[in-house]
């Protein structure tokens, strides 16, 4: 923390937070900034005159990406701090309930004795004593047993930190100009109070300090505090509410930094007014939704009771032994009966082992060389510098190299003894060709390739996807990892988008213990391939309110697969009396009022939120992060909810009401479940624990293996197609229908283990006149053997 408030003084006080670059579009400012990232000095020397340009832009950005890294270890400190309490307080509170269940057998014995009438109050405390016995009863009595606070003690175990917090936020007080949005003055007069206390070394809270801004839930420990006239614990509990607090504002927008991207006042991620009044036709016209409330709401209404005459009349129907059919019990609770993914012929897997069997062995750098043949995803890899060079098969050979090494997480210096290039070279190579943007049009390259495919469209349309994160264990600093129980030790995690067709379009790292449902939106709204992806599906980790409405609102469907169903609300657009009537079976569940009218006067701010992730003028994630945790006060965030409500009431009566459509969820998020084996089969090397640090570098090796990843897939899709038009050649039928169950997710034809040879040349020279290997011959399957 320390280090990274020295580093952003440090560019201060070179005025770099005071550069204005407007002058520049942002993606040439970004461009300037990554060539001044990756030059020499000697390098910034030979481009005369644009060095001052590119070390401007360098600057400039630094100073706010710095500024970002301040505030967000700022949050990740204080965050531990209050898990590692929490932990605590978890702990005791087992032990309490321990204890709590022997003085509950206790009085198990106690209360008969009282409450029998005819046992004379002179004789209750020896018969109790006789019965219990002393020694027990001194036990019992020895541990003294006080009532918990509201928190069960948390902010107390927290209290124990107190010295460690204060080790930085005093720095960052004083460093970072915090600012406050409506309903937050008496938090910011506070933070302006904590700010003078800690620059003037007082130790006492003055007299009249706000606390207004406290929690409920820790209010009991500054009113015990000051009753007592403890002033340092008044001062210990005080700051540390304003820190926690400052730290939740931050998390909900309410709380700003100014010149920070990540920490900036919410109202300037979307479209002004002024900019969406000409923007919000198109808009409209572009998603299907009506720019007048009461056309939208109307619509939502007849979506809403499409879906609830479907399940009325699933439920009405329902017996008890139809398998999949939601239905009533007796006491008219829903039974959701369980409900496979699908019903996998049997002659699939049959078929499966025999296609897989009629496929060629290749090597990895064999099978990216042939498929770039086909592709040209390698023309991608630009320089950095701007300069588009020609491709030659030394240049294309070194790139092949680096995507190995980092996909299999070799690193390059393992690849240099594998492949007997030089570690100098590929060291440039990845510096200046292997970025996260070159290799987000790789994988597009790629994908729409596979996309094309005739066995692809038997996979999928491409019209669905899902997400999902994987864990891999990461070693060293970095402030993306954390060290989960369950996974053993530090962990990152990497959040893919798949589509039907098993192709991998969006790759992000995200720390494991934020919640994925704020990543939902981002790679699918930048999806940048051919895909047409509608439909989405996710596990119940992103079935959020605020993603129901986004979805809806940009024009797309959220169809997560959900648990606990029985405890999700749903709502109704009448009173319970009414939707019962027209609902005999179906209205008893819906528990909630729709709220209309918040909904009507917010349409045209939902819409212009919608439109700004739409168009890309805002992050999605930073979008649903900061409304997701903003207040109950937050009228925008209230209305979203409420449209998020109403679409996942829809969605639940389709989903409650189809058994082919909960299958079809389940079925797409297995095929990104199935994906994880084959990206952990490719990052073998290390025991698959990440070692690089940064975020910039661990994206760039999550897509290396996404690209690797789309590579096999798509290359055994293609040769899957041949062995197909092989075999109906031979008079055998294979229906569409037994191909659509068979996985291309699969590496046993592929070697990427031991010495590997990339030479592009010899590996072309190896194909037939259209390009392609052979098939393994009948007679050679049957020992295993290739040709």
């Amino acid at each position: 923390m320390k280090v990274a408030i020295d580093k952003l003084l440090w560019l201060r006080a070179l005025d770099a937070h005071q550069l204005d670059l407007s002058m520049l579009p942002n993606e040439r400012r970004r461009f300037l900034a990554q060539v001044a990232r990756r030059s020499t000095n000697q390098g910034l020397e030979r481009r005369q005159e644009r060095k001052f340009p590119i070390l401007l832009a360098f600057v400039a950005q630094a100073a706010v990406e710095q500024l970002d890294e301040v505030v967000a270890l700022f949050d990740q400190a204080v965050s531990a701090r209050e898990s590692r309490a929490k932990a605590k307080t978890d702990e005791a509170l087992v032990e309490r309930a321990k204890q709590g269940e022997t003085r509950q057998l206790l009085m198990a014995e106690i209360l008969p004795v009282l409450a029998d009438p005819a046992i004379p109050d002179e004789q209750v405390g020896g018969l109790l004593r006789e019965r219990i016995g002393m020694q027990r009863l001194r036990e019992i009595t020895s541990n003294a047993w006080k009532a918990l606070p509201k928190d069960h003690g948390r902010l107390s175990e927290l209290e124990s930190s107190y010295t460690y917090l204060r080790q930085f936020t005093p720095n960052v007080l004083a460093v970072i100009d915090f600012q406050g949005g409506p309903g937050t003055g008496e938090l910011m007069e506070a933070v302006a109070i904590l700010k003078e206390m800690n620059r003037l070394g007082g130790r006492k809270v003055p007299a009249g300090a706000p606390t207004a801004f406290v929690p409920a839930r820790y209010a009991d420990y500054l009113e015990r505090a000051r009753k007592s006239g403890e002033d340092t614990a008044f001062r210990h509990y005080w700051e540390l509410c304003v820190i926690l607090c400052l730290r939740d504002g931050l998390r909900s927008g309410d709380v700003f930094v100014p010149g920070s991207r990540r920490y900036a006042d919410p109202a300037t991620y979307l479209y002004t007014v002024e900019q969406w009044a000409t923007q919000q036709g198109e808009y409209c016209r572009l998603v299907g939704k009506p720019a007048r409330a009461a056309d939208a709401l109307q619509q939502g209404k007849e979506e809403l009771h499409a879906a609830l005459a479907q399940l009325e009349s699933t439920l009405a129907g329902a017996l008890p032994d139809d398998a999949g059919l939601v239905r009533l019990d007796d006491d008219d609770h829903l039974v959701v009966p369980p409900l496979s993914a699908e019903d996998i012929p049997t002659e699939a897997k049959a078929l499966k082992d025999e296609l897989a069997g009629m496929l060629p062995f290749a090597p990895i750098a064999s099978l990216l060389i042939e498929l770039d043949a086909r592709t040209g995803f390698l023309d991608c890899f630009t320089h950095a510098g701007g300069r588009k060079l020609t491709k030659t098969a030394e240049t294309k050979r070194n790139i092949l190299a680096v995507l190995i090494a980092l996909a299999t997480n070799l690193g390059l210096a393992r690849m240099s003894e594998a492949c007997g290039l030089s570690y100098d070279v590929l060291a440039w190579t990845m510096e200046w060709y292997v970025r996260e943007e070159t290799l987000r049009e790789a994988n597009t390259v790629i994908v729409n390739h596979h996309y094309q495919l005739e066995l692809s469209q038997v996979f999928g349309g491409g019209t669905m996807s899902s997400s999902d994160g994987q864990r891999f264990p990461v070693r060293g600093k970095t402030l993306t990892g954390r060290t989960m129980v369950i996974h053993g030790g530090q962990v990152l995690s990497t959040y893919t988008h798949v589509s039907d067709q098993w192709s991998t379009y969006g790759t992000k790292i995200i720390v494991p213990t934020a919640r994925e449902a704020h990543f939902v939106l981002d790679d699918f709204l930048g999806n940048a391939t051919d895909l047409p992806i509608t439909e989405h599906a996710t596990d119940t980790h992103g079935a959020t309110l605020i993603n129901f409405a986004l979805f809806d609102l940009v024009g797309k469907a959220l169809t997560p697969r959900m648990r606990d169903l029985t405890r999700v609300t749903l709502v109704r657009d009448d009173t319970p009396t009414e939707i019962a009537k027209r609902y005999p079976h179906a209205g008893p569940l819906l528990g909630a009022r729709w709220n209309e009218a918040l909904v009507a006067d917010c349409w045209p701010d939902l819409l212009r939120m919608a439109g700004s992730l739409k168009y890309g003028q805002a992050t999605a994630s930073l979008i649903v992060g900061k409304w997701s945790a903003a207040s109950r006060q937050n009228t925008l965030a209230a209305a979203l909810k409420e449209w998020g409500m109403l679409r996942r009431t829809v969605h639940l009566a389709k989903y409650l009401s189809d058994p082919a459509f909960r299958r079809k969820i389940s079925r797409q998020l297995n095929k990104g479940e199935s994906l994880h084996a084959l990206r952990r089969d490719l990052h073998y090397a290390q025991q698959g624990t990440i070692t690089r640090p940064r975020l910039e570098q661990q994206s760039e090796q999550a897509w290396c293996l996404t690209l690797l990843t789309n590579s096999v897939v798509a290359w055994t899709t293609e040769y899957y197609s041949r062995a197909v038009v092989e075999l109906r050649g031979q008079g055998r039928d294979v229906p569409d229908e037994v191909l659509s169950h068979i996985s291309p997710g699969h590496s046993d034809n592929i070697n990427f283990f031991g010495v590997i040879s990339v030479d592009v040349e010899a590996e072309l020279a190896k194909l037939d006149t259209g390009g392609w290997r052979p098939l393994r011959p009948a007679q050679l399957r049957q020992l295993g053997l290739t040709p």
